[in-house]
């Protein structure tokens, strides 16, 4: 197999660029300047709480140090020595906590969905944690070396980096990811009402698993890649697929609505063949299947109906259904066997059933 798509580049939902100790590209997001952005809200919001709470506990603190005669009156060097100490609390020990304690995510970051991870994807630690901190509170937020000209730095070095990653991120090897992805449906293949009554007649013997495979995954990446590259995996794909299918198709379409024609048809086969099984289980076993609702279709708009499956019943011997005029009024009667021959009556022709190429249970024919 040489036609493989490449991995998408440019794709919404796995920009980190992160690889496991497996050579597995994870699919993960990181997080830009918006998001980060409203978890900081959220975190200033909780700093602000949190310095009211120590405030008011400091000033409780002196008070009952007051009136327990342990101090004559409040010390300026002690209001300041407090003071001190609730802001390195509040900007440095805050995030550094939850950082570390929490597997990288403070509580803006838990409420957005987001998370701080290594370079490497692995978990971050105190040492990475101190130090997003102590930079965050010297350049960034709240910026204490020229807080206008830093702010303006970190929003050029988050919009510019490929990852949106900050100074902070940058001096301790980390990034920001989402934690939470957006649900999505996986890819089903459809199939232009002009080619359904060719994808019927197709045989699909030798079209394996493998080939399906690559088919889908160009199929399903196909809006995020760019359109030369994917004409020509398309075409380069379609050869092998026309290599191993028959009758070829008619003329006037791309390769891409071929190979999205021969993946429908395969996939619409393989759901009647399941249907076909379950309902021959639930009518041998109804109490392992006791909610098995009628037959999946999935006939495309504009197609004219296939014929209708009926639930297999149980033979005496073989536990297959053999149809015969006496269980199916639709087929004709069988000849009857000569005078004096005890030879069984010859077996009645296919013709009035389904077609043996779409419906038995070779696979895929």
């Amino acid at each position: 197999m040489t036609a493989q798509p490449p991995r998408p580049t440019a794709r919404l939902d796995a920009d980190a660029g992160l690889v496991s100790g497996e050579a597995v590209v994870l699919d993960v997001r990181v997080a830009r300047l918006g998001s980060r952005v409203l978890a900081l809200l959220i975190d200033v919001v909780v700093q602000i709480l949190l310095a009211l709470v120590l405030a008011a506990s400091a000033i409780l603190a002196i008070a009952a140090l007051v009136e327990a005669g342990l101090m004559v009156q409040p010390e300026l060097a002690v209001g300041r020595g407090a003071q001190t100490v609730g802001v390195v609390l509040v900007l440095i020990g805050y995030p550094v906590l939850c950082e570390t304690v929490n597997h990288g995510r403070s509580v803006g970051k838990l409420a957005v969905g987001l998370r701080v991870v290594r370079d490497d994807g692995g978990p971050v630690g105190f040492r990475q944690a101190a130090t997003r901190a102590l930079v965050g509170v010297a350049v960034e937020w709240p910026g204490l070396v020229l807080p206008l000209l830093t702010w303006v730095a970190t929003a050029t070095v988050m919009l510019t980096d490929a990852r949106g990653r900050r100074l902070g991120d940058l001096a301790a090897g980390t990034l920001v990811i989402h934690d939470r992805s957006p649900s999505a449906t996986g890819y089903r293949p459809r199939i232009a009402p002009a080619l359904v009554g060719w994808a019927r007649t197709l045989d699909l013997t030798r079209l394996d698993d493998g080939l399906a495979l690559d088919v889908r995954q160009l199929l399903s990446r196909g809006p995020w890649m760019v359109g030369p590259a994917r004409e020509r995996l398309a075409a380069a794909l379609w050869a092998e697929v026309a290599a191993v299918t028959s009758p070829p198709p008619p003329p006037g379409l791309p390769e891409w609505a071929y190979l999205e024609a021969v993946l429908s048809e395969r996939h619409r086969r393989t759901r009647h063949r399941l249907a076909r099984s379950r309902s021959a289980a639930a009518t041998l076993w109804p109490e392992l299947l006791p909610d098995a609702g009628p037959a999946y279709s999935d006939e495309p708009a504009g197609a004219e109906p296939g014929p209708t499956l009926r639930p297999a019943a149980p033979a005496v011997a073989t536990g297959r259904h053999v149809p015969t005029p006496s269980s199916d009024p639709t087929l004709p009667a069988l000849p009857a066997p000569a005078a004096g021959s005890s030879a069984p009556p010859p077996r009645r022709s296919r013709s009035g059933l389904p077609a043996e190429s779409e419906w038995s249970g070779e696979p895929y024919r």
